[in-house]
Order: structure tokens, then sequence, then C-alpha cells
């Protein structure tokens, strides 16, 4: 399973996303004028990121 180049693809996709989204937690948390100009922009890229993760899941599961 850990050769299968899907595989690996869904792996990093879904590490992606939560990086994205800790960034999101991180900012969030320590506040500021970054988080108050960024916040929704890093959201809507965690939704895309996440989107595109859940397709190459429901792909990796039909090819599978």
């Amino acid at each position: 399973m850990a050769s299968d180049p899907l595989f690996i693809l869904v792996a990093i996709s879904v590490l992606i996303v939560l990086g994205i989204l800790l960034m999101g937690i991180g900012t969030f948390g320590k506040g500021g004028d970054f988080n108050r100009k960024h916040a929704n922009k890093i959201m809507r890229w965690r939704i895309i990121a996440q989107a595109i993760a859940v397709a190459l899941i429901l792909l990796y599961v039909y090819l599978r």
C-alpha cells in the first residue's frame, strides 16, 4: 500500500490539509493584524485542499 503512487498522493494531500488547518488555528489563537487580514483566505485554502483530498480518497477507494 505504501508503494502505491495514488496512496502516497492521498497521504500528501491529507498532510497539506492538516498543515493549512494548523496554520489557521495558530494565527487565530495568536490574533493580531495578520489574522485579521488573512484568516478567511487561509480557511478558503483549507476548504479547497480538503475538497481535493476527499476527491482523491474517493478515487482511491473506487479504484481499489
